[in-house]
């Protein structure tokens, strides 16, 4: 198992106090700093008390930190607007959603984000500036199990312009723009020749756009528990580093230059896909990665988990409540602690060594994030299992297929097409595999079956940590 090292402590003091900024804030940094000093000092254990001192500054610099975010992101001058009608100037900065009845698209206006309302019919572009004619709404409170009101007010947004009217004036600039720019680019370049389902899936896992799917499709993906193949993973970020590292060896220019040329493609591909918790988090752990091994200094896994909880949280302390947040650490962390433990008990089995590492990587993300999901979302997939292991040899094909259609699109646009006509298959091939285990008999669960197996889930996870403990597998 991971050592507990003094900086261990000190992030993990970091990540507690922006989350407890959710709970109770505070508005005086230095009085909670002497209050955590003291309560460290008579706490810490023998030889700590350097780092339980560096930990107790920590955790009360991010408490303030995060009680200040939270105000901010808690105030709105458009409120006082409600009921009310105006044009206003926004700046769209991401693609539309698309409802039943319109869509929904998230914007900026007058210093402070909004969700636009619009009719059924063409979209803005992400990243067009407009005049828009709209009616100002409060967000919708609970429905259906969903709260509107509260999911937005977490993202900082706290008025729903009903919009009437409106037309393009141009485009964002500056970081944004590069942003936009960035992104058309990839959708456009990843699947050139593709259409339809086939297009909108490589889509879907490169870019985590959903947007392009059917409405059965995405059933398919929920229900046989592959939706998070649809938001980018860290899985995405391995391997367009690896491939920039393993073409700077090719190329004969040294690791040095390969590892500078991961950063960049890292912070590029960031840009494009947005700042999704699961990019993010990896995003800093390759980066850091990059940078330690420029640096002499490797990490460990648990620190630069710790470190990407840190910066999402000092960003947005809300984020501790998102779905995507809690998913995306949790099954790292399942991965960190049963993943290792659930491959060994494998060994020995006739199946090839990526169906076993597929299986125990799968088997512990489910355990931990079936309790989520159900906490969530109230609905828990079955089949997971089956599912990821199924799929689990395609999805890299996938993203390689992709990343290197995008690569060599402009300089050899025949290739890119034919990868982009072979990378159809592989869509086909995982499209198939949800579609089938969703239609397997209780695919999907809901009610008092979702809570027994969110149940079992956290059951057979304690136990298994347990026997892998007494045994000393763990």
């Amino acid at each position: 198992m991971t050592r507990v090292l003094p900086a261990h402590v000190v992030v993990a003091a970091c990540a507690i106090g922006f989350a407890a900024s959710d709970a109770v804030r505070v508005p005086d940094p230095a009085l909670l700093a002497v209050v955590a000093g003291l309560v460290s000092a008579l706490l810490a254990p023998e030889g700590w008390g350097r780092p339980a001192l560096l930990a107790a500054l920590a955790l009360a610099v991010a408490w303030w930190w995060g009680s200040t975010r939270l105000d901010q992101l808690d105030r709105s001058t458009l409120s006082s607007r409600i009921g009310t009608a105006d044009r206003f100037a926004a700046v769209t900065t991401a693609e539309a959603r698309h409802g039943t009845f319109e869509l929904r698209q998230m914007a900026r206006t007058r210093g402070e984000r909004v969700e636009l309302e619009l009719p059924l019919g063409r979209a803005p572009p992400q990243g067009a500036r407009l005049s828009v004619l709209a009616v100002v709404k409060a967000p919708r409170g609970p429905e259906h199990g969903f709260d509107e009101r509260t999911w937005l007010r977490r993202q900082g947004v706290h008025v729903v312009l009903h919009v009437d009217d409106w037309h393009v004036v141009g485009r964002r600039g500056g970081v944004g723009g590069i942003a936009d720019r960035l992104r058309r680019w990839l959708r456009r370049s990843s699947a050139p020749g593709l259409t339809g389902e086939r297009r909108a899936l490589v889509e879907g896992v490169l870019l985590g756009d959903d947007g392009g799917l059917s409405d059965g499709s995405k059933q398919a993906f929920r229900r046989s528990g592959l939706y998070h193949l649809l938001a980018v993973s860290g899985q995405n970020v391995v391997l367009l580093a690896g491939g920039v590292l393993a073409l700077a060896v090719a190329l004969g220019i040294g690791r040095a230059w390969g590892h500078l040329g991961a950063l960049a493609a890292i912070g590029a591909y960031v840009l494009a896909v947005g700042p999704q918790p699961s990019v993010i988090r990896a995003a800093i752990a390759g980066a850091a990665v990059s940078v330690a091994w420029l640096a002499g200094r490797l990490r460990d896994g648990w620190h630069l988990l710790l470190v990407a909880a840190c910066v999402l949280l000092a960003w947005n302390p809300y984020s501790l409540f998102d779905a995507g947040f809690q998913l995306s650490f949790g099954a790292v962390a399942a991965i960190f602690v049963l993943g290792g433990p659930f491959l060994r008990v494998l060994d020995g089995y006739p199946m090839p060594g990526w169906l076993r590492s597929a299986l125990a990587i799968s088997a512990a993300c489910t355990l931990v994030t079936a309790p989520i999901l159900w906490l969530e979302f109230g609905r828990v997939p079955l089949y997971g299992v089956l599912a990821n292991a199924l799929v689990e040899p395609a999805v890299p094909v996938l993203l390689g297929l992709s990343f290197a259609a995008a690569a060599v699109a402009p300089f050899a646009p025949g290739i890119a097409a034919a990868l982009a006509w072979a990378n159809g298959w592989v869509a086909v091939y995982i499209e198939t595999c949800a579609r089938a285990v969703s239609s397997l008999p209780a695919a999907q669960v809901s009610g008092r079956a979702a809570a027994a197996a969110a149940a079992a889930a956290i059951g057979g996870a304690a136990i298994s940590w347990r026997r892998l403990r007494r045994t000393g597998r763990a």
